[in-house]
């Protein structure tokens, strides 16, 4: 079955500037926007947080995050997308992606990379729409430096 997709007329994706965008923002992330942490990710060089608006509501985020290295130059992490469980499918995902593809190109960065769940369905169709390509398998290791 194939879903119809309803139009977002009135969007505008806008760089967050303030802890405050991110605090009225923070029903798209996983958990508060605390201050502190707002501050030090909007003052760090190479951190980046587009928002999506509807009507003047935020229904859409991704962030990206600048990363060079002295034999490969600099390109784009997409840290995290996330579009409001009552926006979805109407392609804010695919177009705050390209936002940031935009933007990562304007900054000069060579390229733009995510990590996803090889099950997340949503991820992978929004990513595939946004022209990203397939580049193999993918393993992430963690170490837990908190309490």
């Amino acid at each position: 079955m194939r879903h119809a997709r309803t139009i977002v007329a009135a969007m505008d994706i806008r760089r967050a500037l303030t802890p405050a965008e991110l605090t009225a923002a923070e029903s798209l992330f996983d958990g508060p926007a605390r201050t502190e942490w707002s501050e030090r990710f909007l003052a760090a060089p190479g951190h980046l947080m587009l928002i999506a608006y509807v009507d003047g509501v935020p229904a859409g985020m991704v962030s990206g995050i600048e990363m060079s290295h002295p034999d490969k130059g600099t390109e784009m992490c997409l840290y995290e997308l996330s579009v409001d469980e009552g926006y979805r499918r109407r392609g804010i995902g695919r177009d705050l992606t390209l936002a940031l593809a935009e933007e990562a190109k304007a900054r000069g960065c060579y390229g733009m990379w995510v990590g996803v769940d090889t099950d997340n369905e949503a991820a992978l169709a929004t990513y595939d729409a946004a022209g990203a390509r397939d580049e193999g398998v993918f393993s992430m290791r963690g170490w837990p430096l908190a309490p």
